[in-house]
């Protein structure tokens, strides 16, 4: 049987934690959020939001994670200067919706398939893609850095930048379905 397209784009997906500094313009990712918003979406309530970082919002990023973490010194610059491993950041934002049928642990559902769908089409498109988090994604320092309505939340950032020529990616041990999938 042969693999559809989408399947394969799927297993050769990497994430790369080591990116250059080019990185997708708006006009360019522009129609890769729209491909990534198709996810399923109970109630089509579209109960996220995208925030990209670059230039200096990624250093007030790094200041925010430093606070967050209570470091001084070396430790606070080392934190400071995460954000700006690669020259885009793509905050994924938990922005829910009023709903009396589709629970809150529902709509971040969403938000993540749609975090998760953009790292494909953008792996597909040719941009290096991590995407990471940590102990203080929710923090108060984070939350206002983003500018965060009350309600919302922080599932983390895509890194984005371009593949390096020889592309320093995770190896994946292949999933043996069979391990995964029940029957009742």
């Amino acid at each position: 049987m042969t693999d559809h397209p989408i399947a394969e784009g799927m297993r050769r997906r990497r994430s790369h934690s080591s990116v250059t500094d080019a990185a997708p313009t708006k006009r360019e990712l522009l129609p890769l959020i729209e491909a990534a918003a198709s996810v399923a979406d109970h109630a089509s309530l579209r109960p996220w939001r995208i925030i990209a970082l670059r230039g200096d919002a990624r250093r007030r990023l790094g200041e925010a994670l430093s606070d967050a973490a209570g470091l001084e010194g070396s430790a606070a610059e080392k934190m400071a200067a995460k954000p700006l491993r690669a020259p885009l950041l793509l905050a994924i934002v938990v922005s829910p919706k009023r709903s009396h049928k589709v629970p809150l642990w529902e709509q971040e559902t969403v938000a993540s398939g749609v975090a998760h769908a953009l790292s494909l089409v953008l792996d597909e498109a040719g941009w290096g893609v991590m995407w990471r988090t940590g102990l203080h994604v929710r923090s108060g320092a984070v939350h206002r850095m983003h500018e965060l309505k009350p309600d919302e939340e922080l599932l983390g950032w895509l890194y984005v930048g371009g593949q390096p020529s020889k592309a320093k990616s995770g190896r994946r041990k292949p999933v043996s379905a069979k391990d995964f999938l029940t029957t009742l």
